[in-house]
């Protein structure tokens, strides 16, 4: 039985077995490789994606549960080719390093920000707990999410 979804506004339909991890499926299937397989368990973050506008470890979420559910990709967080103001930010303060974690931060950042306009910096790293940056580069994050929020 078939899977729809919607994936970064534009209809799906997925062959996938109920229980493949809906990360596989955004990145084998609909070729949107934002979202990483990294750890796989749901440590790491680098597969965060938006489940019905709230953040989700997409290597732990079944594609059957995607069933009728809107899905938010990084790469559906920019419009018109550009940027959003947390990638731009990002780039910006020379936050990115490796690039392996950054699609997780981003769709978490971008979710945060949006639901804590004006975040202190406590709860901007209470924010990325769950999103792992192999490169350490935390301060470089933390102050490109402040300056998006304008704090």
């Amino acid at each position: 039985m078939p899977i729809d979804m919607i994936v970064n506004g534009e209809a799906k339909q997925s062959a996938a077995d109920p229980m493949t991890p809906l990360v596989d499926v955004l990145r084998d299937e609909f070729h949107l490789t934002g979202a990483k397989p990294v750890c796989r368990e749901g440590f790491c973050g680098a597969c965060t994606v938006l489940v019905d506008g709230e953040p989700r470890a997409a290597c732990l979420t079944p594609a059957g549960l995607a069933q009728g559910r809107e899905i938010g990709t990084v790469e559906g967080l920019s419009a018109g080719g550009r940027l959003n103001p947390v990638q731009a930010s990002l780039v910006e303060h020379d936050a990115v390093q490796c690039g392996m974690c950054f699609p997780g931060m981003v769709v978490t950042l971008t979710h945060f920000l949006a639901q804590t306009p004006r975040p202190s910096r406590d709860q901007v790293r209470a924010a990325l707990t769950g999103n792992a940056c192999r490169c350490t580069g935390y301060e470089r994050i933390v102050a490109a999410a402040l300056d998006v929020a304008g704090a």
